[in-house]
């Protein structure tokens, strides 16, 4: 069952400006079968996979054969198992002179982009795709959260539902079988991660190590990271752990979110946050496997935090927008935090979030350290259980999670 994405229209936009159209995300989250939905509608356009030993051989080896038999237009699934089409795939697109020429999917960008940016300059559109968001979920247009702009959504979730979606994830295979069991599918999920993409990048001497290092991150999903406290956990060293993180970021399954700072800013936290992309591969990884014990744990917030901030991202992601100079974070050596800080068009937009319904007004007590960023502040968010939107002062309210 095809579950309409909504990088779709993006896709199609790309290809109207673009020869090649390159779509980026962790394995089965949907790039290769929405390229294919498109090419339904493109008139003689091939499909070929490089998972596929001798067909990736034929193009490893002689790529310019390989592109004489798959003529243009053309959808190539994994190209980083053959960076060597790149250099001629550039060819064809300078003879051809065409936009929507080849579209590309690749789940490790590890090495791939700096292959892509180096023979495709100029040429190539780059997309980021991760599992589903709610809104593509309910069949809702997809938005890049700003609360100056936020839909005003009602909403009568309860937190008990919340978190069942949070065990879940977003995974298109879970979303369209409601009889797959979580544990069934990422543990398959797992594995095929860690034979398919992670092998092919590094030497693993000891892959139970690399899935304490990958629970262990799931353990700390929201918060600051300390990769030497965790390299110390998992009994690795530090250049191993930063190593493997980078194999991580690169395969779109974490993201680092980016202290925000600013020249007069002293005395502010510089550890990045880590944040699963898929909230149910992160409860898998640490273990939960019921929603209602995990929304009754010492977990519960952090978990809660990952869905908001992931959802969000995915949000951006979904309309083609690259979130790394645009959403940060706050925490200053004072305790003082702010969950998010969206900056766009010049103004910092300060978002808090909260698991219950109805916080108050203490919870801008932190958005008191704003002017002190020397930027514009925009109207804030406090994103929560809120059943509506609900002014709290002349600038700031509360915001059903919905909204995101």
């Amino acid at each position: 069952m095809y579950i309409p994405r909504a990088l779709e229209n993006r896709v199609k936009d790309m290809a109207e400006h673009f020869p090649v159209v390159l779509v980026c995300g962790a394995r089965q989250v949907g790039k290769t079968t929405l390229l294919k939905k498109i090419a339904e509608n493109r008139e003689k356009m091939q499909y070929v996979t490089l998972d596929h030993p001798k067909i990736r051989q034929i193009a490893k080896e002689d790529p310019e054969l390989f592109l004489q038999r798959y003529s243009s237009p053309l959808i190539i699934d994994e190209i980083q198992y053959a960076p060597e089409l790149l250099p001629f795939i550039k060819i064809k697109v300078d003879e051809e002179r065409r936009n929507g020429l080849y579209y590309l999917t690749g789940s490790q960008i590890f090495n791939m982009m700096s292959d892509v940016g180096e023979s495709l300059a100029g040429r190539v559109g780059v997309l980021s795709m991760y599992s589903m968001s709610r809104a593509e979920i309910e069949g809702r247009r997809s938005v890049a959260f700003n609360p100056e702009t936020a839909p005003s959504l009602s909403s009568d979730d309860t937190i008990s539902e919340i978190f069942d979606k949070i065990l879940r994830g977003g995974m298109p295979q879970l979303i369209s079988d409601s009889s797959l069991s979580c544990e069934d599918y990422y543990g398959s999920y797992v594995q095929t991660y860690i034979e398919r993409d992670i092998r092919n990048l590094i030497n693993i001497k000891d892959e139970n190590k690399f899935m304490k290092y990958i629970s262990c991150l799931a353990a700390r999903t929201s918060q600051e990271v300390n990769l030497l406290d965790i390299a110390k956990d998992v009994g690795v060293d530090r250049k191993t752990a930063d190593n493997w993180l980078s194999l991580l970021l690169a395969s779109g399954v974490v993201h680092l979110l980016q202290p925000y700072s600013g020249n007069t800013i002293k005395r502010i936290v510089k550890r990045p946050k880590l944040y699963f992309m898929d909230t149910g591969l992160a409860c898998y990884l640490s273990l939960w496997n019921n929603a209602r014990a995990l929304e009754l744990s010492a977990m519960a917030g952090a978990m809660f935090e990952t869905y908001v901030v992931s959802e969000i991202l995915k949000g951006y992601a979904n309309n083609g927008i690259d979130v790394r100079s645009r959403l940060y974070y706050y925490r200053d050596n004072n305790g003082k935090e702010i969950d998010l800080l969206i900056l766009e068009n010049g103004k910092l937009y300060p978002v808090e979030i909260k698991m219950n319904a109805d916080p108050g007004k203490n919870a801008l007590k932190n958005f008191s350290v704003l002017p002190s960023l020397n930027k514009e502040i925009g109207n804030g968010a406090i994103l929560c259980m809120s059943s509506s939107s609900i002014p709290l002062d002349e600038k700031n309210s509360l915001v059903p999670i919905r909204a995101i």
